[in-house]
């Protein structure tokens, strides 16, 4: 009776929110009803819901998730006051005479952009405003245009510092210990946001390689010829090296103080959003109003963050409390396959969620349900995490319902049909996918850098 309860509790929520009601308040409130209907029935154990409480505080306290605003912060400060804009008009213009060469300067704004920001909407957003006109007036098809744009924008999901590998570290940590503590084991190890963000880096390249080599190979084949008559002459020195040094900047102080482990991923992210702020100070851009826009957004999204959060908690208490981390630890370890077949099956139903849910809806539902099981079986967590983040990034490139579509699809001409974008993302799918292989067959990709890098003195 408690795991029909449990499955129910599944089911409604992802039905309540596909009405569009607010994340947070679906997950706290339709949870808390079928907790209450548990209560009546006596198949629900209340003391799972006395610890909201104490769940409700370690959240609020914890020094990992402070990362997200100051991240949050630093992407908006570049986004706002138009440095993000800059790097893409200088990088833009410098390519602008070469054959095919745009869509590379897209691709590279994407990867620095992705680097320094990590928002994935606000990148498409701005990309497709910015670069879709200069794409399509070099002659590039709207296709291979939209689907440049939608694959670099989303490259925020995978390259540090990326909110998902923020809010993936802490759950998969949480997910790591349970299940060693699951196998007997009370002195657990760990696994921390720098080391997701390290492990990130080779399959990141890999991923930005695959992109790159495709548009070589795209502008030969289905590309005609520049007809702008503009030229990289015309591309002011002093301002191209002004723009790249930014968003460089800004990578080497926070991945660099990272992987050399001077800093923390949050102390790294206060630095992140101190040099943004001091790069708007310098290049004149920064004014109260942008500040205070600025500050507001940071508020509103790390607001929404921390709301999902609560309500994620509230749903895995109850989820807990009709016995339904039992239900998917015995049905994960029944499927014939064993190890495989589960993660292939987890793998698919977080691409398949991905239509219909956000990242942060997935990180905090469905990981927390599924990785200490997983975990539990033999699988590393870093790799664990990467796979999860890139199979997310794809799921919001793919047709009909990816998100970065549809966040193109708003600022996209109207000469660019739907059907334009669609056509154009599925060449980056099949590369992400390939790479997505790769990882999955190597787990060296993600775990020898790490590993390396912890057994350096």
């Amino acid at each position: 009776m408690a795991g029909v309860f449990a499955i129910g509790l599944f089911v409604l929520i992802c039905l309540v929110l596909l009405t569009g009601f607010p994340v947070a308040f679906t997950l706290a409130g339709v949870s808390l009803l079928v907790a209450g209907l548990g209560l009546m029935l006596d198949v629900f154990d209340p003391d799972f819901l006395q610890a909201t409480p104490n769940r409700i505080y370690d959240i609020l306290t914890n020094q990992t998730l402070l990362a997200v605003p100051l991240f949050v912060f630093m992407g908006l400060t570049l986004e706002r006051t138009r440095l993000a804009e800059d790097l893409l008009t200088q990088l833009s213009g410098l390519m602008r005479g070469v054959r095919g060469g745009l869509p590379i300067a897209v691709m590279l704004v994407g990867v620095l952009m992705a680097a320094s920001t990590g928002i994935v909407g606000a990148t498409v957003v701005t990309m497709g405003l910015l670069a879709m006109p200069s794409l399509l007036a070099d002659g590039c098809r709207p296709g291979l245009a939209a689907g440049t744009i939608c694959a670099a924008g989303t490259l925020g999901q995978i390259i540090p510092p990326s909110i998902v590998l923020v809010l993936l570290g802490d759950v998969i940590s949480n997910a790591y210990q349970q299940a060693q503590r699951d196998q007997g084991l009370f002195a657990p190890e760990t696994v921390s946001v720098g080391d997701l963000f390290v492990g990130a880096v080779i399959p990141g390249l890999i991923l930005v390689a695959g992109y790159l080599l495709y548009l070589i190979w795209a502008h030969r084949k289905q590309l005609p010829r520049v007809q702008s008559s503009e030229t990289a002459s015309s591309v002011d020195v002093r301002e191209l090296l002004e723009a790249l040094l930014a968003p460089l900047l800004l990578m080497g102080m926070v991945l660099g103080s990272i992987i050399s482990g001077l800093a923390t991923p949050t102390e790294a992210a206060g630095v992140g959003a101190s040099g943004a702020l001091l790069l708007a100070l310098l290049r004149g851009r920064l004014s109260l109003d942008h500040l205070r826009d600025i500050m507001r957004s940071t508020l509103r999204v790390t607001g929404m963050v921390f709301m999902i959060l609560i309500g994620a908690a509230i749903f895995s208490l109850t989820f807990k409390g009709f016995g339904g981390h039992h239900l998917v630890h015995d049905a994960l370890n029944a499927l014939p396959g064993g190890a495989w077949t589960a993660l292939l099956l987890v793998m698919l139903l977080i691409f398949l969620l991905g239509f219909i849910l956000d990242f942060i809806e997935i990180t905090f539902i469905v990981v927390p349900i599924v990785g200490p099981v997983l975990l539990g079986m033999g699988f590393d967590p870093v790799w664990l995490a990467i796979l999860i983040a890139m199979n997310l990034q794809t799921s919001f490139l793919t047709p009909p319902f990816g998100f970065a579509l549809f966040y193109l699809r708003g600022v996209a001409p109207n000469s660019v049909r739907t059907t334009d974008i669609y056509r154009g993302v599925i060449p980056f799918i099949a590369i992400q996918l390939a790479v997505l292989a790769l990882i999955a067959l190597w787990p060296e990709l993600a775990t020898w850098l790490p590993d390396h890098l912890a057994a350096s003195p």
